[in-house]
């Protein structure tokens, strides 16, 4: 039997393997020529030749560095020329691959992917090739022993569950290979940790974590910067300090977390800031004498995202009183704790046409609704009525301390004295409810209207603002400390309400410019509701003319000229020149693409597949091993993207990969009964049947 020779050309594309006759021996040659297309870019090629006397022996163990694999091809020259040919775009490879370790999929290690897997194959060629460098830097002819254990446990873990410990494929990110030791470089991972938009020194998750990163060997000191750190700590120590939050971690240092390209976003925030500095326009509220005195240059911006992410620009660390914008907390708690429909046996949900503070009642006999004056006075009627007014403003502001993540939540007294000195239209509207049975029976009118007054005046920065407007984002729950503050339900219903009535006289506009929740107050600040995304809170005093912030007004229109943040957006189908942060936006090379679309087929992800579909993406690329989306689908075990990929992508059916294996051959490995039923029915066969067909025509 003829040997023969394995040759493998790479041209930033995975690699083609071609058949020739081969001389005995292992050599490599990697030449450089032009390519026709391009005569001034280089086109890289790798020769590998390998010969075997017996034709039936088994390969040596794979992803050593100068061994041969199955089909002859040397596996540390073949990574070697991907990584040359891609060039820049090696780096993304790596980075795509970390994502493909910390999916759902990989976690449960449930996805069986090429053999060995894609991922595992490529992060053990690269941790070769590191080996390779880091040898022919030092001049010797083998790595330190300690540093090679520890990059060898790291290669073994690579199927650990990711919410019990953190990837070996990111921890590895982090280890100071110029140490021999292989200790964890501690600034590095803080930087990359606060670059995904996580404050580790204030996050209330990350606490723990901080404390074991301590300099302090009593664990007493409170760490508010890497100055309190230790630089480095040995693997294991590291591993053990992360383990507590090791799910969250991964999420965010693989760029999963629900904005994964949070810097460029804040760089959008703060470009709408620094538009809106200048601005002038608007006056701050005269009717409340502390209102009037404070400073009408403020501005801040700040947003917390579903995540616990942060941004915060300008002045979002000095209190305000959020005045109306207790009017949509108060109503979130008293329908969690009472229901919707005991509420709304005193309060409509209608918007009302008239001014915030009239006096009026709709057709029912009840206030239009919550947002404006009469309905959160009656609002207030029914917060814990079997309590004493001081426990009753306890408890409220409590359940605002919870949302807040236990951030900055004050009282300013001041403002509260202000405000009842000047109430002549409030009580109006209290005694015209009492007169009109809106109230329970037994209601105290004067301690209702005082607790409205003191609800009015609780204090707030737009950071700790941020937090409740998330909470709300995220059906009930506080992103920072994960406690469950309101029910979803009871979400739902405030934000319907915001929606429509949250903006005073301009709520109308507001759903038809903006497209968001939101609920303004008169010391100029507006919380605004991404559901699902974000919580953000803009605070500058002057007000328009209907009671809203002038600056925030103009902030939330930009915002959503810039983003597809608009509740319909997602089917208006002129929205191209909107920015969806929710995905990444940098533009796929070709070969992320394919990364990204075995990705997708493995995963099961039916949307980027379907995006794919409608790009004209060609479904039959392989990756360098001659894996298809097809061979991972079967693997998979998933018939519906199994027949996504044949019947509507119209998918090559018998692709073969560099093992000869086509698509049903996976699906007899992992014993995909329905898989194989359908994918003979379609014509598939296995990869020696394509073989011997080919040796015949031959």
């Amino acid at each position: 039997m003829a040997d023969k020779e394995k040759k493998t050309t790479v041209v930033t594309k995975p690699a083609e393997v071609k058949k020739s006759p081969s001389k005995e021996g292992v050599k490599v040659n990697m030449d450089k020529k032009k390519t026709p297309e391009n005569p001034s870019k280089p086109e890289i090629v790798v020769n590998v030749s390998a010969t075997s006397s017996n034709p039936n022996e088994k390969p040596p163990v794979k992803g050593k560095p100068g061994t041969v694999s199955k089909n002859g091809v040397d596996r540390q020259a073949s990574a070697d020329g991907i990584k040359l040919a891609l060039g820049s775009d090696a780096a993304d490879y790596e980075s795509k691959i970390m994502k493909w370790d910390t999916s759902p999929v990989n976690r449960e290690n449930k996805m069986p992917g090429v053999t060995p897997s894609m991922a595992e194959k490529i992060k053990a060629e690269l941790k070769n090739s590191d080996q390779e460098r880091s040898k022919s830097k030092s001049g010797s002819s083998t790595p330190t022993s300690k540093g090679s254990s520890i990059l060898d446990q790291l290669a073994a873990m690579g199927n650990s569950d990711d919410k019990k410990t953190l990837s070996p494929s990111l921890l590895r990110l982090y280890i100071d290979e110029m140490d021999q030791n292989g200790q964890v470089c501690i600034r590095d991972f803080l930087r990359h940790l606060k670059r995904t938009g996580l404050r580790p020194f204030k996050d209330p998750r990350l606490v723990g974590l901080m404390n074991n990163l301590s300099n302090d060997p009593s664990g007493l000191l409170t760490i508010n910067s890497e100055i309190g750190c230790k630089k480095f700590m040995d693997v294991e120590s590291f591993i053990e300090a992360t383990s507590p939050v090791a799910y969250l971690l991964n999420k965010a240092l693989s760029s999963n977390l629900i904005i994964p390209e949070f810097a460029d976003f804040c760089k959008e925030i703060a470009t709408i800031y620094k538009k809106l500095l200048p601005v002038k326009g608007g006056l701050n509220a005269q009717y409340i004498p502390q209102l009037a005195r404070v400073n009408p240059d403020f501005l801040g911006i700040s947003i917390c995202t579903v995540d616990g992410q942060r941004f915060n620009i300008g002045d979002t660390d000095i209190p305000f009183c959020i005045q109306s914008c207790s009017k949509a907390l108060n109503y979130a708690i008293s329908t969690a704790e009472l229901g919707p429909k005991k509420v709304h046996q005193h309060l409509g949900k209608e918007p009302s046409g008239i001014g915030f503070n009239q006096i009026s009642l709709d057709k029912n006999g009840l206030p239009h609704n919550p947002m404006i004056n009469p309905g959160a006075i009656s609002c207030c009627s029914v917060l814990k009525t079997g309590m004493s007014l001081d426990d009753r403003f306890d408890y409220t502001i409590g359940e605002y301390k919870k949302m807040a993540g236990n951030e900055f939540v004050g009282f300013s007294n001041a403002t509260f004295l202000s405000e009842k000195s000047c109430a002549d239209q409030n009580f109006a509207i209290g005694y015209f409810l009492k007169e009109h049975g809106v109230f329970p029976e037994g209601t105290n009118l004067k301690q209702t209207l005082d607790l409205y007054f003191q609800l009015c005046s609780v204090e707030a920065t737009a950071e700790s603002a941020s937090v409740i407007a998330a909470t709300l984002a995220n059906g009930g729950v506080c992103p920072t400390t994960q406690v469950s503050c309101i029910t979803p339900d009871a979400v739902r219903n405030t934000l319907s309400l915001m929606y429509s009535c949250g903006m005073y006289d301009y709520s109308g506009e507001w759903a038809f410019e903006v497209g968001l929740p939101g609920k303004s107050g008169v010391a100029g600040s507006i919380f605004i509701v991404v559901p699902n995304l974000m919580g953000i809170c803009v605070w500058s005093p002057p007000l328009d003319a209907l009671g809203n912030s002038y600056r925030g007004i103009q902030f939330a229109k930009m915002l959503c000229q810039r983003f597809s943040f608009h509740q319909y957006d997602c089917i208006s189908g002129g929205v191209g020149h909107k920015i969806d942060p929710r995905r990444y936006q940098t533009s796929e090379t070709k070969e992320s693409q394919i990364v990204n679309m075995l990705f997708a087929a493995s995963a099961s992800d039916s949307v980027l597949l379907q995006k794919y579909l409608q790009t004209g993406v060609d479904f039959n690329m392989p990756d360098y091993d001659g894996r298809t989306a097809l061979h991972l689908a079967v693997c998979g075990g998933n018939m519906a993207v199994v027949r996504f990929l044949v019947d509507k992508a119209k998918c090559n059916i018998n692709p073969l990969d560099r093992w000869n294996s086509t698509p049903l051959d996976d699906g007899y490995k992992y014993e995909q009964a329905d898989i194989i039923a359908y994918m003979e029915k379609k014509g598939g066969v296995k990869g020696e049947v394509l073989l011997l067909a080919a040796s015949k025509q031959y």
